[in-house]
């Protein structure tokens, strides 16, 4: 293994490692535009330049591998003064509308100019123009102007989505990035390229001009999309206090690395898919009078479904319960339906599949067909009962109470059931049915694990509140537990989490890990 000296600090890397690669294991960042450790090596914007002992002259740390014996500077003055000619290079065309671009506050160009920069303009205002707000697609707006050619777009369309809609066109200071005649960008990846675009150049059509990065947090978490469990960032307005009339809590969500799951990419489907967490909400729980749903507060519709609940087990048996479970409820959702109607009821009747799903689009890459986030937590959990016979139940009478948590059915599979209570976070069609709707949460609402495809157990957290009066599955199921005699002794996710897997949520590994035998 080849030992180095970066900065002073000694490393040992593994053969083939690079001096950038090298350098971040010691936590050294050093500037880059084009690099980016997902994609092929370009070596064309000449930020990451250091110098090397014994060298002529400055060197590419993306591309100059590490030998032994190496010795590496990268901040003294010579190589500061390197950085700093080429900004001036790069800015040289570039347009100054940094107070209107999207961009602001998180871009490369702007941060490095801060740093290394801070020089006389020796330019006049004579600049070369292009095209400016070009929509490439229905996610992504290019701006010509703002390139500065890294080409991490074009390898990204050549190397990862495969699709080649983007190329560099023409010579000198008239190159530019362009879709190649006859595409547009409408792969299933596109939004990635606004990711690892380093300035402005490349935008969301979704987030543009909705708020300013500065006002923005975010929270780690998980997508809900498929059973790939791809890490994402929810970044929201933080800025806000109320969100109450703000329109949409949540801005945008970013891929967040993970080597095992998903690397440095989501899928356009999950990243623009979050619209459920703010739209056709149920905000309070709900008691049908008559033919409609009327608002009524927790304590009411709890009594009213307990009622029912012990009213059945009563005069019938368990086997008068059914619950119809959801692999989109997290670990600690789906253990506690098991704990409170299968251990402490004795209800055998309890599934998890909508069977009126079918399996969406999937690829080889990241998209699986598969849309509910914890399928493997629910088999693990083994809630496997047949729907189908639940249904079939419900409908000849023999289920008196049906229990329905997340899932949309369609009307006529709930025909005849007696009495249902749906638990979830949006009005769908089976409210329509339901004589309880109980106000549920979103996952960005919640702390709580998913196991995705694999049974990799990952830990997702709150971004923002819930809205209104709804309530997380975890909190409702532990308060139901108490007034049906079965008391839990736990208090939140993270209690539940340790009951089931034996070890608290920190304990997870920082990428997740497998779904072993001793965590069911």
């Amino acid at each position: 293994m080849p030992r180095l000296t970066i900065d002073g600090q000694e490393v040992n890397v593994e053969p083939g490692t690079t001096v950038i690669q090298a350098a971040e294991k010691l936590g050294v960042y050093i500037p880059r535009y084009c690099y980016h450790p997902g994609l092929s090596i370009a070596g064309s914007c000449r930020m990451c330049l250091v110098d090397a002992e014994n060298s002529p002259k400055l060197q590419i740390a993306c591309y100059t591998p590490a030998v032994e014996g190496m010795k590496i500077i990268t901040n003294n003055e010579k190589v500061k003064q390197a950085r700093r000619h080429m900004l001036e290079f790069l800015l040289t065309n570039h347009p100054l509308d940094c107070p209107v671009c999207d961009q602001s506050g998180e871009c490369d160009l702007q941060n490095f100019y801060m740093e290394y920069g801070r020089y006389e303009s020796r330019f006049l205002e004579d600049k070369i123009k292009k095209k400016k707000a070009t929509p490439l697609g229905p996610h992504v707006v290019l701006d010509q102007e703002r390139c500065i050619l890294c080409s991490r777009c074009t390898r990204f369309t050549e190397e990862i989505s495969r699709s080649h809609e983007l190329g560099i066109f023409n010579r000198g200071n008239r190159s530019l990035v362009d879709l190649h005649p006859g595409k547009t960008l409408d792969n299933p990846y596109s939004g990635n390229v606004i990711d690892i675009c380093p300035v402005g150049a490349l935008t969301e059509r979704e987030f543009r001009f909705k708020c300013r990065v500065w006002y923005l947090a975010s929270q780690p978490s998980v997508c809900t999309g498929c059973s790939r469990g791809c890490n994402v960032w929810i970044h929201f307005n933080a800025s806000q206090r109320s969100y109450k009339n703000q329109g949409r809590r949540i801005q945008r969500l970013k891929p967040r690395f993970n080597p095992h799951v998903n690397q440095w990419w989501m899928c356009d489907e999950g990243r623009f898919g979050f619209e459920f967490i703010d739209q056709n909400r149920i905000e309070f729980p709900h008691l049908r009078q008559g033919s409609r749903l009327q608002p009524v507060d927790w304590e009411e519709a709890l009594q009213t479904v307990v009622r029912a609940t012990r009213s059945a087990l009563d005069k019938f048996g368990p086997e008068s319960v059914g619950v119809i479970a959801s692999a989109m409820q997290s670990n600690e959702e789906l253990y506690l339906v098991k704990k409170l109607f299968g251990d402490g009821l004795g209800v055998s009747n309890i599934g998890h599949s909508n069977p009126a799903e079918r399996e969406g689009f999937s690829d080889d890459f990241l998209v699986r067909g598969d849309k509910n986030p914890n399928r493997a937590g629910a088999e693990a959990l083994d809630l496997t009962a047949s729907v189908d016979s639940i249904l079939e139940k419900a409908t000849h009478g023999d289920i008196k109470v049906l229990w329905v948590f997340h899932h949309e059915l369609p009307p006529q599979a709930l025909e005849g059931a007696q009495y249902v209570v749906f638990m979830g976070s949006n009005w769908n069609r089976t409210t329509e049915s339901a004589q309880a709707v109980l106000a549920g949460v979103t996952h960005a609402e919640k702390d709580g694990t998913f196991s995705n495809f694999e049974g990799r157990i990952q830990h997702f957290q709150q971004a923002v509140p819930p809205l209104e009066e709804s309530r997380n599955d975890v909190g409702v199921l532990l308060d139901l537990a108490r007034r049906l005699d079965c008391p839990l002794d736990l208090q939140d996710a993270g209690d539940v989490f340790r009951q089931w897997c034996g070890k608290s949520l920190r304990e997870l590994e920082p990428f997740g890990e497998l779904l072993t035998a001793a965590a069911v």
